[in-house]
């Protein structure tokens, strides 16, 4: 099936940052879109205010006969019964992943893979590419403001161009042959699908063979020197601009544009985003980060930021960190490099492993992981807490003025971040 031809497709976990932003695709092109979630959060309620018709039950019921396609996100389990009520009536169901794939078809498709920092190189490149004239469709795995005021993780382009995460998980990217192939690292995040790193490099090679132009780090380093003075902190978001600005000189873009940009780019949702301060004055952040490489690079920037302001040594504000594992494979598999990954924080709290699609390893807890990271650091300011709850109270009693407070991890943890700001 063609999925310009659809007239109405219902999603499966549309609450989901890419199925959300593939649901408002469709929208966009007059497809009328319904969708189920196990439960309401701030995209679903967006949703809805923007004409999508929502229900929190998962049942077969919700399955309508006037339904062209299924769309289910990528964990859902193949026994769901909305899935299975899909099947049984003949009405076509796609993974997100397949169906973006389709979508991308009619398109010129840039794709940002890599293990870290898709999100906010896709969103640069995005932001460079409108301020050039280049008018892209853009679908991304974060929130971000658009020129027009808008806030969402789609943008519809007038263009032949679509912007895209690619996500080697399971080797989804593999639905793209990209016109160019953005990449920003290649490191192993997904140990529970592939074997080792050279596992996870023969399926990156695999999609830089479908891929006309295929840019990595070889490829930005002529590109450092032009990035402009950025508002985001740390060496990882120069590189991410650099690739931002390799991939506009491919296009042919207007690099003073694009460059400029850049200057004004302030970041997305989840990314080092400022939430606001406690009542103690201390500022609190929340990120995404949930990989080792990622977590070590991110606290580095923030380092850095704080140094560079000129003040007394008992002056300095600390660096607290709330930390949310993601998955037990993962934490299992790189727990050396989660050890040693937070060495630029002043404190440093492990919340419980947010399990997502796996069951628990025996042994594999916060608590052994807060034991590997008071190996390399002072004991007294590691700390685990049995639930997300007590992680919040803990960075609040700690947090002063002065001092800043990263919410960091994949899972939940960053709904409860409200409870502690003023």
């Amino acid at each position: 099936m063609q999925i310009n031809n659809i007239q109405k497709a219902h999603f499966i976990g549309i609450g989901g940052i890419g199925m959300s932003a593939l649901a408002r695709m469709l929208v966009h092109r007059g497809v009328v879109v319904s969708g189920s979630d196990s439960s309401e959060s701030e995209l679903t309620k967006v949703l809805e205010g923007e004409g999508i018709n929502i229900v929190y039950k998962q049942v077969a019921e919700n399955i309508k006969a006037d339904i062209d396609l299924v769309v289910y996100t990528d964990a859902m389990p193949q026994d769901h019964a909305e899935l299975v009520a899909a099947r049984e009536a003949g009405i076509t169901t796609m993974s997100y992943f397949e169906a973006l794939g389709e979508a991308a078809k009619e398109y010129k498709v840039i794709a940002i893979a890599g293990t870290h920092g898709k999100t906010t190189t896709a969103a640069m490149t995005a932001q460079a590419m409108i301020s050039a004239g280049l008018d892209p469709t853009v679908i991304v795995g974060s929130i971000v403001d658009w020129e027009d005021g808008s806030k969402s993780n789609f943008r519809a382009g007038q263009s032949e161009y679509l912007l895209v995460e690619a996500c080697e998980y399971k080797r989804h990217f593999l639905q793209f042959s990209p016109h160019i192939l953005a990449v920003t690292n290649i490191e192993l995040d997904h140990p529970d699908y592939y074997k080792d790193l050279r596992d996870v490099e023969d399926a990156f090679a695999e999609l830089a063979s479908k891929s006309e132009i295929v840019l990595a780090e070889s490829s930005i380093q002529k590109y450092m020197l032009r990035v402009p003075e950025l508002r985001v902190p740390g060496e990882y978001n120069k590189e991410n601009a650099a690739l931002a600005l390799a991939i506009c000189d491919e296009l042919g873009a207007d690099m003073e544009k694009a460059k400029s940009a850049l200057q004004d780019f302030t970041g997305t949702w989840r990314r080092f985003d400022y939430k606001g301060v406690t009542k103690s004055g201390a500022r609190v952040y929340d990120d995404y980060a949930h990989h080792p490489t990622a977590i070590k690079a991110m606290l580095k920037g923030v380092r850095v930021m704080i140094d560079a302001k000129p003040r007394k040594a008992s002056q300095r504000g600390k660096i607290i960190v709330v930390f949310e594992p993601h998955t037990y494979t993962r934490t299992a598999e790189l727990m050396g490099d989660f050890a040693q990954s937070f060495a630029d924080a002043d404190e440093v709290i492990i919340a419980p492993i947010y399990a997502a699609r796996e069951e628990s390893i025996d042994g594999v807890t916060a608590e052994a992981l807060a034991q590997r990271v008071a190996m390399y650091r002072n004991s007294d300011t590691v700390q685990f807490t049995k639930t997300l709850g007590e992680a919040i109270t803990k960075a609040n009693e700690l947090g002063q003025k002065g001092d800043i407070i990263i919410f960091m991890g994949a899972g939940n943890l960053y709904s409860l971040v409200p409870k502690i700001l003023i």
